[in-house]
């Protein structure tokens, strides 16, 4: 094996040993051998481009160019659907919305994650450029040396999401791989590097000369040092992170991390700022887990629900909540915004002690609504809009959070009537003007639906329960989890026009409609109340995550409606007609069988969307899903292949105009004066006077004065490269080279024959030149000699045949 092959592979040995540390971010390592064959096939190319030999540009424009097609032919039908009829879709609509997915999945799962498709090939594809970008350092570029930045970032990428997620940093066995590959690919180079010097840098061995070859001529290369003095520095590498407490938490240490709780052997928790990309981690395991239990003294437990915070912001792309001030938890938190004194009156305030589970580790505290007052240890921050508790900041990237907390909650029951409701006042003005803003992109059919939905309504609350009636009852509407998640105004339009979705999608419409009439509204996210067990504890499981919105009313408050016609949902009876009527917890459609009822076991959904993950509407994650994100327009990948392929289209034309300059380059930096005469006479064959290879250089620089009318100082500098060929052709041995470099005669001289021409015939010169035949010539050439070679091979073979075996 060449030393530049040696080290081709060793490049993607230490690209795919660096690679394994991504693998403890997934849950299975499925997606290793699929990296390794396209590693394979990507370094093959390269070694065949630099065999040809191939420039430097052309060799990673081939690898990057058969990447992108293995890439494409890998994934590109994961997502294949009725829409994608040609080869354009398959290969790049498709592609490019699993792209689209598979970062909308890094975003949401917690590690380690599912291998969904779209996981898979960010994962493949990130390997294969990291691959590409160590082979062009050391193998193409020869700087091994420097190929160790990209597997330094694809190490500390892996290391620091297995740090930031897990809360433990990457293992020894995941160091000690990148370590040895990098110094493999190392020593290769350094063996390659001293075979072509002829030294070596320590004693020869015995019975041999030091002169940097053995006696069969092989370098005699340090490789036994080189293997010492890394064995030696991953030692050192492994060795003093273990000895040193400071450096326990470092690339190799096994300490805490941000917001890790004490060891309970659950599994990692799960820690975000974001509840609802941390529930959807934690909905997303392999079980329905229960993740918090609690005992209350409510008389009417359908309206505990636990709620985590507000989602108050609508800026059309999502829901989210705004950020807000945050206060020291007061004893007695104050009575909740809007609430009249009738209603507080009325209401009935319990007490609920919670306990949550240790993989549950939300920096927000789920509550009843409205809490009064809170017991718990810990540093917790009060948000006092929406009456939310915040984990305060423990330390550098730590916070504190609910992980296995016991506390204690004071909280109301109010019991507002439908008269309250309907008779309620204008809302105040600061909070109608902050809760009834809706984004400049909200689509006309929002706006013209909630109307004709609420039309010869007198009041708010009569249009919101007609709202609520539209989505539970009415409308017709299917509750599925299967639908293509999207929460933005264009996502809003086609639930609207589809009539099928999620709990996410039912409140945020109906708070989006709400805000369109006036009516100021929010979404809220936790729990529905769950189930009570036989001893009293009720059970609240990741599938009992829930949105709905919260419309306001001044004088009651923030007030729930439930707008999703989900099993086990108990619409408030504030909510419901004057006449009694079964309660709604099903559509008017027949939901599916999958949606109807949550399943005992995993969910085998294969398209459940992001946002129903985040609210646990179809338990643990599917391996494949559809990823319409009903924003509408086209996907990421359209666009980017419809780019390439105008900037493709308008490059084409430019391509005998670069081949040309290069070429004159070539020749001319050469500083040879026969390259120069050769250039001398496309330039003239490019404005029309045509070649004569009969003519001597005189006679050739006579005619093509005369053919190109040119000046006299054009002229002049023709005949002086006409006489320096000369000079090269015919003078004796030692004879005193031509006076001056030829280029800037060559160039002199192509000025005054473009000045010659036409303004068409320059152009024409310049992007359409006749020299290049040339390209087709020695295409010829060398298929010719391809031919000849062949049947000269096959010749010899047929001449070894036996007589008998020759026909």
């Amino acid at each position: 094996m060449s030393g530049r092959a040696r080290l081709t592979v060793f490049a993607a040995l230490a690209t795919l040993f660096t690679a394994w540390s991504l693998n403890p971010l997934v849950e299975s390592g499925g997606w290793l051998p699929q990296a390794a064959l396209l590693l394979a096939l990507q370094s093959a190319v390269g070694a065949g481009a630099r065999r040809v030999p191939l420039a430097r540009t052309l060799t990673v424009a081939a690898q990057l160019l058969v990447s992108l097609l293995a890439l494409m032919l890998l994934f590109g039908g994961k997502l294949r659907s009725a829409a994608s009829d040609g080869l354009f879709d398959y290969l790049v609509t498709d592609f490019g919305a699993l792209f689209r997915q598979g970062v909308q999945d890094v975003n949401e799962f917690a590690m380690p994650a599912p291998l969904t498709d779209g996981i898979r090939l960010l994962l493949v594809s990130g390997v294969l450029l990291i691959g590409l970008l160590v082979d062009l350092l050391a193998v193409t570029v020869r700087t091994a040396a420097a190929a160790g930045l990209p597997l330094l970032a694809l190490y500390s990428v892996a290391a620091g999401l297995s740090s930031a997620t897990t809360g433990t940093s990457a293992s020894w066995i995941s160091f000690l791989l990148a370590g040895c590959g990098y110094l493999l690919l190392l020593l290769s180079e350094g063996r390659d590097r001293l075979a072509q010097w002829g030294r070596v840098f320590g004693a020869a061995p015995r019975g041999q000369v030091a002169a940097g070859y053995s006696g069969g001529g092989r370098a005699l290369a340090p490789v036994r040092t080189g293997r010492r003095i890394g064995a030696v520095a991953l030692g050192l590498a492994l060795a003093v992170p273990a000895v040193l407490p400071s450096l326990g938490s470092g690339v190799l240490g096994s300490g805490s991390g941000p917001g890790d709780g004490e060891g309970n052997g659950l599994g990692p928790s799960i820690q975000a700022v974001n509840p609802l990309v941390s529930l959807q981690s934690s909905l997303n395991t392999q079980d329905n887990r229960v993740v918090l239990r609690y005992r209350t003294n409510s008389p009417e437990l359908s309206e505990q629900y636990l709620r985590i915070l507000a989602l108050d912001e609508f800026n059309g792309i999502k829901w989210e909540a705004s950020g807000r001030a945050l206060t020291d938890v007061p004893k007695r938190m104050p009575n909740p915004p809007g609430v009249s004194e009738s209603v507080l009156n009325g209401a009935t305030e319990v007490e609920t002690f919670i306990s949550s589970a240790q993989t549950y580790a939300q920096r927000y505290l789920p509550m009843p609504y409205p809490a009064t007052g809170v017991d718990i240890t810990g540093k917790w921050r009060f948000e006092p809009a929406g009456r939310t508790l915040v984990g305060d900041q423990l330390g550098k990237d730590k916070f504190q959070n609910a992980q296995g907390v016991q506390y204690s909650v004071r909280s109301l029951l109010l019991n507002p009537t439908a008269e309250q409701l309907r008779s309620a006042p204008a809302a105040n003005p600061e909070i109608a003007a902050e809760y009834t803003k809706v984004p400049d992109n909200l689509p006309e059919v929002v706006v013209r639906t909630a109307r004709e939905v609420t039309r010869g309504t007198k009041d708010d609350y009569s249009a919101a329960v007609k709202l609520q009636d539209y989505f539970a009852v009415s409308g017709g509407f299917r509750y599925d989890t299967k639908v293509s998640s999207g929460t933005g105004s264009q996502a809003i339009a086609k639930f609207l026009a589809d009539k099928e979705g999620f709990c996410v999608h039912f409140a945020f419409s109906m708070a989006s409609m709400a805000r369109t009439l006036g009516i100021p509204a929010r979404v809220a996210v936790g729990f529905t109340p769950g189930v009570k067990q036989a001893d009293g504890i009720v059970n609240v499981s990741m599938r009992d995550a829930h949105a709905w919105p919260e419309l306001y009313f001044e004088g009651v408050g923030w007030t729930r409606f439930e707008p999703t016609p989900r099993s086990g949902i108990t619409v408030p009876d504030y909510s419901l007609p004057a006449a009694p009527r079964p309660q709604t917890s099903a559509p008017t459609a027949a939901p599916s069988a999958s949606a109807a009822q949550p399943s005992a076991g995993p969910s085998t959904a294969e398209d459940c969307p992001p946002d129903q993950k985040k609210l646990g509407e179809c338990g643990p994650a599917a391996a494949q899903r559809n990823t319409g994100a009903g924003d509408g327009g086209p996907s990421a990948g359209t666009v980017l292949a419809w780019t390439a392929a105008g900037i493709l289209l308008l490059g084409l034309p430019l391509l005998p105009f670069l081949w040309r300059g290069r070429l004159r380059a070539r020749r001319l930096g050469s500083g040879q004066v026969l390259a120069a005469w050769r250039e001398l006479g496309d330039a003239a064959w490019d404005v029309g006077i045509l070649p004569d290879e009969a003519l001597s250089p005189r006679g050739a620089a006579d005619r093509l004065v005369s053919l190109g009318r040119l000046d006299a100082e054009a002229a002049d500098a023709v005949r002086r490269v006409a006489g320096g060929v000369e000079r090269e052709l015919y003078a004796p041995p030692g004879a005193e080279p031509p006076h001056g470099e030829p280029a800037p005669d060559v160039l002199l001289a192509r000025a005054g024959l473009l000045a010659g021409v036409s303004r068409w015939a320059r152009l024409r010169a310049l992007f359409f030149p006749r020299s290049a035949a040339r390209i087709g010539w020695a295409a010829a050439a060398r298929r010719s000699a391809l031919t000849t070679r062949f049947a000269d091979t096959a010749s010899r073979a047929r001449s070894r045949l036996p007589a008998r075996g020759r026909s």
